[in-house]
C-alpha cells in the first residue's frame, strides 16, 4: 500500500517527498472547464489529505494551472511542500480567440511557443516564479522534447535544442541554488533513457508509459534509475482512464478511444481484480508505487470526490494472491516489483 502522505526520498536530490502527488493539468482547463472554486477546492482537499507534492506547468492551460496552484498555496507554509514545473513553452501574450489552445479550453491569454534555448528557459523560470508567486521551485523538468509532441522528423532537432539549451540553463540554476532538482518530463521511456546517457539529471518524470497495461520500462529506464539514483515520478497510471473506468463502453486509453487490443487487456485485469473484491484502479495505482525507482505518483483529479477515490485506491488492501494471479495470467511481468 501507498499511503498518500508516506515520505520517500527524492533520488540523490536527497528531499523527501510524499508518494502521491497532485497533478494540476485538469485545472488548467484539460479538454473541459473547471471553475475556480473547484480548483481551489481540489488543492485544499489534496493538502488535507497530506498531499506535498504538487506537479504543474505552464502548458497547463497556457498559464492558467499555475496561476490556480500558486494562489492554492499562496498562504501554505513554503518549507513543508515541494513544487515541480516545467520548461519548454514560452508564453506570449495574445488576445483570446487568435491562437490554437489544443486541448485547453478557456485559457490564460498566452499563446504557448516551443522554446527551449538557454535565454528563453531563463526567463521562462522566472515567469513561472511570478505566475505561482513564489520565491523558489523546487523540480524543473524538459517538458515534452519526444516524439509524441514533435514527431518523427522533428524530435531529434528539439532534443538536441533542449540539451544544448535548457539543460546548462537548469544545471546553472541548481548549481545556484535557485532549483533544487532538475529532470526531464515526456511520454516516452526512450526519450528518458537517452537524456541519462546526455546530461546529468536528478529526476524524470514519465507519463503513462509505467502501468498495468505497459510495462517495457522494466528493461532499462527503470533499472538505469536505480542505478543512478534517479528518481522517477509517475502519472498517466491509469493511461488516461481505462485502468480507473475499467474496459467500460468508450472507455480511453492514451487521451482516445482505446483499441480492441487494449480492452481485451483491461477486461482480463478486471476479471482478477472482480475475483477479489479489489477496484482495478487500486492495482493501478498500488503497482506504480512499487517500483522502488519510483518517488510520487502524480494523480490528477477532476473533481473532489474523484480525487478522494484515487487516494482511497493507494491504501486499499490487495491481497497477495491477486499479484500472483496476473502473473500467472501472463499480465504482470515476473521482474515486475508489486507492493
Amino acid at each position: 500500500m501507498a499511503n498518500v502522505a508516506d515520505p520517500r526520498r527524492f533520488g540523490r536530490a536527497g528531499f523527501e517527498v510524499t508518494a502521491i502527488g497532485y497533478g494540476a493539468a485538469p485545472i488548467g482547463n484539460i479538454f473541459r472547464p473547471i471553475e475556480e472554486a473547484q480548483a481551489q477546492n481540489l488543492i485544499a482537499h489534496a493538502w488535507d489529505a497530506g498531499v506535498r507534492y504538487f506537479d504543474t506547468a505552464p502548458m497547463y492551460g497556457h498559464g492558467l494551472s499555475e496561476h490556480r496552484l500558486g494562489h492554492g498555496l499562496l498562504h501554505r507554509p513554503r518549507e513543508e511542500y515541494v513544487l515541480a514545473t516545467k520548461v519548454g513553452r514560452r508564453l506570449v501574450p495574445r488576445p483570446r480567440g487568435t491562437f490554437d489552445t489544443g486541448v485547453w479550453v478557456d485559457t490564460a491569454p498566452f499563446e504557448a511557443v516551443f522554446d527551449y534555448s538557454y535565454d528563453g528557459v531563463m526567463r521562462q523560470v522566472e515567469d513561472s516564479l511570478q505566475r505561482m508567486c513564489t520565491d523558489r521551485i523546487d523540480v524543473v523538468h524538459i517538458h515534452d522534447i519526444d516524439v509524441y509532441t514533435h514527431g518523427q522528423t522533428e524530435q531529434p532537432l528539439r532534443f538536441a535544442e533542449a540539451m544544448k539549451g535548457a539543460y546548462p540553463a537548469l544545471r546553472r540554476l541548481r548549481d545556484e541554488g535557485v532549483v533544487r532538482a532538475i529532470g526531464v518530463g515526456v511520454n516516452e521511456a526512450e526519450v528518458l533513457e537517452a537524456a541519462a546517457q546526455e546530461g546529468d539529471f536528478d529526476c524524470f518524470l514519465l507519463a503513462g508509459r509505467y502501468t498495468l497495461l505497459e510495462q517495457e520500462p522494466l528493461d532499462r529506464l527503470l533499472p538505469l534509475c536505480q542505478e543512478r539514483d534517479i528518481a522517477v515520478v509517475l502519472g498517466g497510471v491509469f493511461n488516461s482512464g481505462i485502468l480507473a473506468t475499467g474496459p467500460a463502453p468508450n472507455a480511453k486509453f492514451n487521451y482516445g478511444p482505446a483499441p480492441a487490443s487494449i480492452v481485451e487487456r483491461a477486461a482480463r485485469l478486471q476479471r482478477v481484480s472482480d475475483r477479489y473484491d479489489v477496484p482495478l484502479g487500486a492495482i493501478a495505482v498500488q503497482f506504480a508505487a512499487a517500483h522502488p525507482a519510483v518517488a510520487n505518483v502524480c494523480l490528477g483529479s477532476r473533481t473532489v470526490e474523484q480525487q478522494q477515490r484515487g487516494y482511497a485506491w493507494s491504501t486499499a488492501p490487495i491481497p497477495a494472491e491477486l499479484w500472483a494471479d496476473l502473473r500467472r495470467e501472463g499480465l504482470l511481468r515476473d521482474d515486475a516489483p508489486t507492493p
